[in-house]
């Protein structure tokens, strides 16, 4: 344990991270201040009927601190166990934020997002810079740094990992304009070093790639309600700069130093653009989107492509907003180019609607359809058939998810130091598969009920509540179903100090109408405030769980005891 604490100790010491810093703050604000807490739990477990899942006694105890001077802050964790012990840095990843008036910058490891077809949240090491201005129309963004750490090949490892060219970048954003009415300017450039690493592994499809992404996008306040946004992108991707240099036709291949067009370079672009109208109490809008076949960029590190979204949206408010109703529908289709084999397209279709016709009374009501749709192209179909007509459905494959839900909240009883409500909420789920218009033996249906009763005695800091549940699952010929009463009581003391629970349910599940097992469980709770800084938890769960069907789970009683401490200091 010396030695333990020791290692906490020396790492806390020669930690360095840093997440914000204000220099204006400098001479204003309190120079160093420390916050952080410890915490404690005990754990004891005992089983009879199945073996045991943990052990009969264990502990865990927990610690933060974090130092900030003039917020430039440096969190620390460490945490002890029976099980393992473990010291943490949240941020090894270390980086700086400097601000002075509208000037912010970044240093370290940061991510940044210019938007979703150039720079979006991928981590670099280096060094950026937001200027955003109060005043004046023009704001700017850069960065400059190492995008992909070198990662040298190792064949005899005995698990390897994968092999990565140093890979750097730059990009900037400029933006100019006021409120509604703005232009953006965005360009990216990243690319490997070939010299990084001692050899290229030609066998892992690890490839030195460059790229070059540039947009414009910007947005356009027509009248007073419409707003038209937009952007366009154009990203040039070399898949191997080892390849011979070429002179192409594309514009991103003109760009001189900025990029070098190689035999090797593709050129993709993408395109996004959406019209709303909003007035008092309803809007309407329309959206497209359309991203080529293998658009990428090395600014972010998941993308999707090949699809062309159409969607529409409208919301309206009635009866001085007791009636809210929002509809959104879409429709989306991949294959753009037309060289995969089958074709996918996707409808998107919901509805929710919410009704509170006075403070007492709140109702809720949603659905929505997911389809997917895919003809499969197959050679063969055209090979064989006889004539154009052959064949039409047997390769066209639907599936269908329909999710409706439909909630409600009464709150009765006009005595203030009483109070009641009572909550109902239904769910239903539906997923089917269709093959040439015939509904496939593969869908499932899912039911949810949940009703429950609470009564508040506010003099007392009592809370009374009273609850039944029931879930519903079928498909595949097979029905199984869960249902049981919950109770839960809850009381107060020495000024809400001390708090106390006590809950108990019963379940039982039926498989094709036959019951199968019951559940028993209860809950035995409480929790001590002193001072505001000092809490003390206490936990007990019970649980049984007895079969009633030959083969069915083994029975057994479990308990779980939990006490905690934790204290919290500085905040």
């Amino acid at each position: 344990m010396l030695r333990k604490l020791t290692l906490i100790v020396g790492v806390c010491c020669s930690a360095v991270c840093a997440q914000a810093q204000n220099l204006e703050a400098i001479g204003k604000e309190k120079a160093l201040t420390v916050s952080g807490g410890v915490s404690l739990s005990q754990i004891v477990y005992a089983v009879d009927g199945i073996e045991s899942r943990r052990d009969p006694y264990s502990y865990y105890a927990s610690g933060n601190i974090n130092f900030s001077l003039y917020g430039w802050n440096v969190p620390l964790s460490f945490s002890v166990s029976n099980q393992n012990t473990s010291f943490q840095q949240p941020f090894n990843q270390y980086s700086l934020h400097p601000t002075y008036k509208s000037i912010t910058g970044h240093f370290g490891y940061n991510s940044m997002s210019f938007s979703p077809y150039t720079v979006n949240g991928h981590i670099f090491l280096g060094a950026g810079v937001d200027v955003a201005p109060q005043q004046g129309k023009f704001k700017f963004s850069g960065l400059y740094g190492r995008f992909l750490k070198a990662v040298e090949p190792d064949t005899l490892a005995e698990n390897p990992v994968t092999p990565a060219f140093q890979r750097m970048g730059y990009g900037m954003k400029a933006t100019y304009g006021d409120g509604k009415d703005f232009v953006d300017i965005i360009m990216f450039h990243a690319e490997d070093d070939i010299h990084s690493i001692r050899y290229v592994p030609e066998d892992e499809g690890i490839l030195p790639e460059e790229n070059l992404v540039m947009s414009i996008g910007g947005g356009k306040a027509i009248a007073e309600h419409l707003l038209l946004r937009a952007e366009l992108s154009a990203s040039a991707l070399s898949r191997d700069t080892r390849t011979e240099k070429t002179s192409q036709s594309h514009p991103l291949a003109k760009t001189g130093f900025l990029y070098t067009p190689r035999l090797s370079s593709s050129y993709y672009k993408a395109f996004k653009t959406s019209l709303n109208y909003q007035d008092d109490g309803y809007s309407v809008g329309v959206a497209y989107e359309r991203i080529d076949p293998q658009y990428r960029t090395l600014g972010s590190y998941y993308f999707n492509n090949d699809l062309e979204n159409i969607t529409a949206n409208g919301t309206v408010a009635m009866a001085s907003g007791r009636v809210n109703v929002a509809v959104n529908a879409g429709t989306q289709r991949d294959n753009l180019d037309g060289s995969k084999v089958s074709t996918m397209r996707r409808f998107v279709g919901s509805a929710n609607v919410g009704y509170a016709p006075s403070q007492k009374v709140n109702l809720t009501a949603s659905y929505s359809n997911f389809q997917t749709y895919t003809n499969i192209r197959s050679k063969f179909v055209d090979i064989n058939q006889l004539t154009p007509y052959d064949n039409l459905d047997t390769l066209n494959y639907m599936q269908v998810s329909q999710n409706a839900t439909l909630s409600s909240m009464y709150t009765f009883g006009a005595n203030p130091n009483k109070r009641q409500s009572v909550n109902v909420n239904l769910t239903f789920q539906d997923a089917a598969d269709k093959q040439g218009d015939v509904e496939q033996n593969t869908g499932s249906q899912f039911y949810n009920v949940n009703a429950a009763y609470a009564l508040s005695i506010v003099p007392k800091n009592v809370m009374l509540s009273a609850a039944f549940n029931a879930t519903i699952t079928e498909g595949m010929g097979a029905s199984t179903k869960t249902l049981g009463p919950t109770l839960a009581v809850s009381k107060s003391f020495f000024e809400k100090k001390l708090r106390a629970t006590l809950s108990s349910s019963y379940n039982e599940t039926y498989a094709n109408s036959s019951r199968i097992n019951t559940i028993i469980n209860v809950r035995v709770g409480g929790g001590l405030t002193v001072q505001k800084k000092h809490n003390i938890n206490l936990s007990m769960v019970g649980v049984n769980r007895s079969s009633q069907q030959e083969g069915a789970a083994q029975d057994f009683t479990e308990f779980t005891g939990t006490l905690g401490y934790g204290y919290s200091f500085g905040r």
